[in-house]
């Protein structure tokens, strides 16, 4: 049974035989290995094209960026799976990266299309943010529980990409949001690192459909941490018995 298309049986990413591997027209050995640094190795891999000094530069920070920031859900969920199955490593890196998604760590892919849409749409983004305001829903890349006056890693993003000459677009389409977000929504939001990284990523070239696999890798980096760090201090079983302590139950008793 034919399901989904099936007529282009092709792959442009990695061949090999007996004596050599070559990944994006790369000869894996002579070309990537102890010369090209892990970034730009993942940019190649995305993008097949062997990123400039600058795609670089930016491709660092934002990794850098999304990584860490303290035990946010998908950490909880990493070390608490950890926890409970401590010989399945790679099932509790998983179990972290599973929550990626439009409300957490995930939210730079829904801001990227918002204002790839925002720039098809010549720039003026009031009509799609009473759009969002009308349906109750959020602005991708605004707003942030914790820092309400604004996002540091986003600010920092921004003030490189206008220090490094690159705002283009998709930034534009970010600070014409926030200038318009008073009209549409009766007061302003900060922009979020979600917001920042696709708008600076996005405008150095990197493509908006692996925008997701920018918060995938950087949390993987920071997920391989917690796994170390509850290894030698564990405290999964800790945050166990605190959501338990936390929730009352309300259903009927027998």
């Amino acid at each position: 049974m034919r399901i989904g298309k099936q007529d282009a049986p092709f792959t442009a990413i990695c061949t090999s035989d007996a004596h050599n591997i070559t990944v994006r027209g790369h000869d894996l050995c002579g070309e990537v290995i102890g010369k090209m640094d892990f970034t730009s190795y993942f940019w190649l891999l995305v993008t097949g094209q062997t990123p400039t000094e600058t795609q670089t530069f930016f491709a660092n920070a934002v990794l850098a960026a999304i990584a860490e920031h303290g035990l946010v859900p998908s950490v909880v969920a990493t070390r608490m799976t950890y926890a409970a199955a401590p010989e399945a490593f790679h099932g509790a890196v998983a179990a972290g990266l599973l929550g990626c998604g439009s409300v957490v760590l995930g939210s730079a892919e829904v801001a990227g299309r918002f204002l790839a849409e925002v720039v098809a749409a010549g720039g003026d983004p009031l009509p799609l943010l009473k759009d969002l305001r009308a349906s109750k829903k959020p602005v991708p890349g605004f707003g942030h529980p914790q820092h309400s006056d604004g996002d540091p890693r986003a600010n920092l993003l921004l003030s490189l990409a206008a220090e490094h000459n690159i705002e283009g677009p998709h930034i534009a389409a970010l600070r014409a949001i926030s200038a318009a977000l008073p009209q549409s929504h009766g007061r302003p939001l900060p922009i979020n690192v979600n917001g920042a990284i696709p708008a600076v990523m996005l405008d150095v070239g990197f493509p908006l459909a692996a925008l997701k696999g920018i918060s995938l890798l950087a949390r993987t980096a920071s997920l391989i941490a917690h796994l170390q760090e509850e290894s030698e201090r564990p405290i999964g079983f800790i945050m166990s018995g605190a959501a338990a302590a936390a929730i009352d139950f309300d259903g009927e008793t027998a």
